[in-house]
């Protein structure tokens, strides 16, 4: 989850619990029915805050788990790529190597 993600979430319920706290506070309640219904407010609020903290997290976990798997594989692709390069230029040194022998080898004669 982004960071602007996470202020806005964060916002919401803010906003959510200033409003159920107010509405409350304000209702022409007794104190002890009040006094329940703040409580179970805060409770929802709990279980909800609790709700989308876990689903924040298993989302980042999967976005982690895409991001490890797409690093992998282009590690994977890069070191294939760089072994083939390291086979071409052991080529390319053998074929000099080849023909300075070759060379050497007239010279000699």
């Amino acid at each position: 989850m982004s960071n602007n993600s996470g202020n806005v979430l964060l916002a919401v319920l803010t906003g959510a619990i200033i409003g159920a706290g107010a509405g409350i506070l304000y209702a022409p309640d007794k104190g002890e029915k009040t006094r329940k219904k703040i409580k179970k407010n805060a409770n929802k609020t709990k279980e909800d805050l609790t709700k989308r903290i876990s689903q924040a997290a298993d989302e980042l976990t999967k976005t982690a788990e895409e991001k490890k798997v797409d690093f992998e594989q282009k590690l994977e692709d890069t070191i294939s790529n760089m072994s083939y390069k390291a086979d071409d230029i052991i080529m390319t040194l053998e074929k000099k190597l080849e023909d300075l022998r070759k060379k050497n080898a007239q010279l000699q004669k």
